[in-house]
């Protein structure tokens, strides 16, 4: 074989999912355009929509970054039993479904739940009618969407900080302490410069989040007041089909997130801090026993916070299990035949991007995070409506957009290994004529199946809890387990649907763990 032509066969696959990917995304995109050109503009209750959008997300995401400075700051400089449990609950809430963590908030914060029960027993004596004053909490509205998306959001903000922290070097501490700076020393000239830094990038990342929570607005948001864009287009589609509407509030969500998107990116770029000797921080200036009470504080907040709701499920779940309509078990095979098809799509086209060496093709891999599952949703059904019913391609567009919006996340797990394996033994395979099912199965698979694990248990859990898509194109036949849980709760089955709930939580943790200590357990042979 030629020389080059390894690399030009390697890239061919990547190229062809590339194309396909951006076919994807922009042919919707401009189904979206074209049905919005020729609709109405946007009338007061579309702008109020807009407004409670940026007003929930700008909340969420300064609520998320505040709560999440001390407890980085915690985890960053105190080693204790149980850190990496810590730090691993830390990233639970992202494969967490939505529609499940919902339901333990509202168990822990509801009108029932744990808060205001503890309210009800400190009421105050009754004055002159009789009855009690007793304090109350609701979970609707604007505040319960704030409190999911911090929820959801608080330990990504926590990770994100962490890394500012652990990008100091322990030196300058040590230096700190070996000149006899105190606490409020250390946080002026070391703490303070590095969170200026990193706490902007930090608040974007989670305000282009919470832009596009879909789930979380339609099972605690809903009404005139606390109606975000999303929510407003899932509105045209199931109550008016008001189909021009709906476009033009996709356009409205495209331009939100994708200008969020673009200066989380600006903003996410740090100078650093200068090289060290990777010690560990280990910081105990004067007030060093108060400061280790404050941290472990606020450290078990956090653990309580994110611990509560989950147990909260699994309490209410199990006594549920035996009130599931028979509904669910359909809707559980629809879940796990998506989940299981979008991993094995995802991880196949995301390694095709990686081994294809083209900086070009890395970036179509990550154009899905610029566009919104639910404007995807739209834009699919303005094509598909013409020629066929919606309804029926319900589960094939609900995996198509899982698989795009998986894809990036997926991509930044195997791109470096992928990379990492082409520079150690990419030579060597090309010198003994090892190319394609040859390479992959005695080369790349063998040295990636860690990364591919990881990524692969990542995306059936995202599949297999995505309330989204499926959403507009519904049908009682072709339910996922996420929409029947949805359903049930508002049929206000609650035990119904906290059985099913917790299913669904056993399902989306057991699958990932099944796909990740495979990769691990297969990478140690």
């Amino acid at each position: 074989m030629a020389p080059g032509a390894q690399p030009i066969a390697r890239g061919m696959a990547g190229r062809a999912a590339a194309l396909a990917i951006l076919t994807f995304l922009l042919v919707p995109l401009g189904a979206v355009f074209w049905r919005a050109g020729g609709g109405a503009m946007p009338d007061v209750h579309d702008w109020a929509a807009v407004r409670f959008t940026l007003w929930q997300a700008a909340l969420s995401a300064v609520a998320s970054t505040l709560l999440a400075v001390p407890v980085a700051r915690a985890v960053a400089r105190r080693r204790f039993p149980g850190r990496g449990a810590l730090i691993a609950l830390m990233g639970a809430p992202f494969i967490l479904p939505v529609i499940v963590a919902v339901i333990g908030l509202i168990a822990v914060y509801g009108r029932g739940g744990l808060v205001n029960d503890l309210l009800g027993l400190a009421c105050l004596p009754p004055p002159g009618d009789g009855r009690p004053r007793c304090l109350s909490v609701s979970i609707y509205g604007l505040h319960g969407v704030v409190l999911a998306h911090v929820f959801f959001n608080l330990p990504l903000a926590v990770r994100l900080i962490l890394q500012g922290w652990l990008a100091i070097p322990a030196e300058r501490f040590r230096l700190a302490a070996h000149l006899g700076a105190g606490p409020g020393d250390v946080q002026r000239l070391l703490e303070w410069p590095m969170l200026r830094a990193t706490l902007p990038g930090v608040v974007l990342i989670v305000f282009a989040i919470c832009l596009s929570s879909f789930a979380v607005a339609l099972t605690l948001g809903g009404g005139p007041r606390a109606t975000t864009v999303e929510l407003a287009i899932y509105q045209a589609f199931t109550y008016d089909f008001d189909l021009a509407r709906a476009a033009m509030l996709s356009l409205v969500q495209l331009l939100l997130v994708t200008g969020a998107g673009l200066l989380a990116l600006r903003l996410g770029r740090t100078e650093g801090f200068g090289a060290g000797l990777d010690r560990r921080i280990d910081m105990l200036p004067p007030g060093g026993r108060a400061l280790w009470l404050g941290d472990a504080a606020w450290m078990t907040v956090a653990a309580l916070f994110l611990l509560l709701p989950l147990g909260a499920v699994a309490v209410r779940g199990l006594s549920g299990l035996a009130e599931m309509p028979p509904s669910v078990w359909g809707a559980t095979g629809n879940s796990l035949a998506i989940a299981l098809s979008a991993t094995l799509l995802t991880v196949s086209v995301a390694l095709a991007l990686a081994l294809a060496r083209r900086g070009w093709v890395d970036l179509a891999g990550m154009a899905p995070l610029a566009a919104s599952p639910l404007v995807l949703g739209t834009g699919l059904f303005l094509l598909i409506n013409p020629v066929a019913r919606p309804v029926d391609w319900a589960l094939v567009v609900t995996l198509a957009v899982n698989v795009a919006m998986a894809l990036p996340f997926v991509l930044r797990i195997v791109l470096p290994a992928a990379q990492e394996v082409e520079r150690s033994y990419g030579r060597l395979a090309d010198s003994l004529g090892m190319r394609g099912m040859a390479r992959l199965r005695w080369l790349i698979l063998p040295r990636m199946r860690r990364p591919l694990g990881f990524a692969a248990g990542l995306t059936a859990a995202l599949s297999m809890g995505d309330l989204g898509v499926i959403a507009l194109f519904s049908d009682p036949d072709k339910a996922t387990l996420p929409l029947t849980v949805f359903r049930l709760m508002g049929a206000y089955r609650t035990e119904a649907a906290a059985g099913a709930a917790l299913l669904l939580l056993v399902l989306s943790f057991g699958l990932f763990l099944i796909f990740d200590l495979g990769g691990r357990g297969a990478a140690t042979r």
